[in-house]
């Protein structure tokens, strides 16, 4: 199959499927915003200037300022890149983890799969987000321990996926071949359990980036969110004192979230009706 016809196909399948289609055209604005921030933004974010609460329009500013004189349109603007770098590498650790751990238990079997099984429930009936508080007020806020802390708690789904996909696979004709041909495990597990498996995972790891975006929000929002990066839960967090008196403070930061989460939501469902074979058969793709 040439490039032209991977090309072809891709677009057929993202114009059959409306919130795949809503999504992709989600997540290119949103890389345009990241790619050219710096042009993009009126002022620079993280200048504390004299206009303070500036209301929207105001002396140039497109959405007004903060308490500190920071123009909001453009802390919006690079808060976009806070928001897509949690959201990949915690989905990213994430995915890895539930991949790895789901596609060993479920293809080995035994008592290799009753432990990890008994490990993944005992983490799915952890309270995540105390869990995560919890962490990040031992080993600290920073942004990389955010983002570490999110993908190491959210696994257990991906690998719930995966082992189903493994049980599943393991008995198919072309594994029992491989076997038969004396494959060893680990080959069968890279080179068949897990390619043939991870499509569930990646319409659920893109879900989970919403849900890393919504936790990195609501740290922020409580204050264990890192004070030296601009995000926007970290606006939020700042403008809830003056909600009533600068209102655009907090508001257009919980806006961009609302757009930003939205917009994963429709790519994750969308892939997930994508990625399901009972759909591309009835489709033909």
């Amino acid at each position: 199959m040439n490039i032209k016809k991977v090309i072809d196909r891709a677009k057929k399948v993202i114009i059959n499927d409306k919130q795949l289609m809503f999504g992709v055209l989600g997540i290119i604005f949103l890389l345009v915003i990241v790619i050219f921030a710096p042009f993009i933004s009126s002022q620079d974010p993280y200048y504390f200037g004299g206009d303070i609460l500036n209301k929207v329009g105001e002396n140039g500013h497109i959405l007004g300022t903060n308490k500190m004189g920071q123009d909001v349109y453009s802390m919006i603007i690079y808060g976009t890149r806070t928001s897509l770098k949690v959201a990949v590498i915690s989905a990213l650790i994430s995915g890895i983890l539930g991949i790895l751990i789901g596609g060993i238990a479920g293809f080995f079997g035994g008592k290799i799969d009753q432990i990890v099984s008994e490990i993944i429930n005992i983490f799915m009936m952890l309270p995540t987000f105390f869990l995560i508080l919890l962490i990040i007020a031992l080993f600290g806020n920073s942004i990389i321990n955010v983002m570490i802390v999110i993908g190491f708690t959210t696994w257990p789904s991906n690998a719930k996926l995966m082992r189903a996909q493994a049980l599943s696979l393991r008995e198919r004709t072309f594994v029992k071949a491989a076997i038969a041909m004396g494959e060893t495990k680990s080959q069968i597990l890279f080179k068949y359990i897990i390619p043939n498996g991870i499509f569930p995972v990646i319409a659920n790891t893109t879900v989970g980036m919403s849900n890393a975006i919504l936790t990195e929000a609501g740290l922020s929002f409580l204050g264990l969110g890192d004070p030296n990066t601009i995000s926007w839960g970290q606006m939020i967090y700042e403008g809830k004192p003056y909600i009533t008196s600068a209102w655009w403070v907090a508001t257009y930061a919980g806006v961009a979230i609302v757009i930003t989460v939205t917009i994963f939501y429709l790519l994750g469902d969308g892939l997930n009706h994508v990625l399901n074979p009972k759909h591309m058969t009835k489709r033909g793709v």
